[in-house]
């Protein structure tokens, strides 16, 4: 039917909208981008085979067929789907959904402890880095002094003191759904008001061993001290959400 090329064709222009625009980096890892990219190229031939065959023979097929469900109707919604993809662009993950995927332990690392040595200068780690290096090698006093230079989006976690803020990143490693949060703890000079939610921010500043006191999420006032590595901000700029908003794996 002339849905089903339509269909074929709206998706193979779809998925070449992402591979050309990059925003299949908020879906996927860019590590299938000549997938996305070749899935697109086949929809769109299969697309033009399918409307030219209807062409040639819209008048030599007239026979009747008996069909579960409405004629079209899986071809109209996969259409559907398309199109909205077309005109509705993907969302950058948010700090909702990081505090839904188990954002709030200090230090925030989700990644599962591994050997890792890197060469790089402590002021040129990104956030996925300082991450890894500190699952390395847990003790915070280690850091102290170290530069910093991280860019991330805010998180305000209830439980800790109002002038910290969580500098978090999406780390990707095969989707967006698969994907989980990291971050580090941000020792502001002023109250965490001043930044707001999702706001991206690139924050530099040195490294130290913080005792911080947080609080039940129960019962705020059963009080906990958690000693955790902590950026002391001493330049703090706001920045637009990148076009490539996560770190991969």
């Amino acid at each position: 039917s002339w849905l089903e090329g339509l269909g074929l064709l709206a998706w193979g222009n779809l998925l070449l909208k992402y591979s050309f625009t990059g925003q299949y980096k908020l879906l996927i890892h860019p590590n299938y981008f000549s997938l996305v990219l070749g899935s697109g190229i086949i929809l769109i031939v299969l697309g033009i085979i399918k409307v030219k065959s209807i062409l040639n023979n819209r008048l030599q097929d007239n026979r009747e067929h008996i069909t579960l469900f409405p004629p079209g109707l899986s071809s109209s919604l996969l259409l559907i789907v398309a199109i909205a993809g077309l005109i509705i662009p993907p969302k950058v993950l948010t700090s909702q959904t990081a505090l839904k995927r188990g954002v709030g332990d200090l230090p925030l690392t989700t990644i599962q402890p591994q050997a890792f040595r890197t060469a790089t200068k402590p002021e040129s780690r990104s956030l996925i880095e300082w991450i890894r290096t500190v699952n390395a090698y847990p003790e915070p006093d280690v850091y102290s002094g170290q530069a910093a230079n991280i860019t991330g989006f805010v998180l305000h976690l209830p439980e800790l003191p109002d002038n910290y803020i969580i500098l978090s990143r999406f780390v990707v490693t095969c989707c967006a759904v698969d994907a989980y949060p990291i971050g580090i703890p941000v020792l502001l000079e002023n109250s965490r008001s001043n930044y707001p939610v999702d706001s991206w921010l690139t924050v530099q500043g040195v490294m130290s061993a913080e005792t911080i006191p947080v609080k039940d999420r129960v019962d705020d006032r059963v009080v906990t001290e958690k000693r955790s590595v902590v950026l002391n901000a001493r330049s703090i700029k706001t920045i637009p959400t990148p076009s490539d908003p996560y770190s991969y794996r």
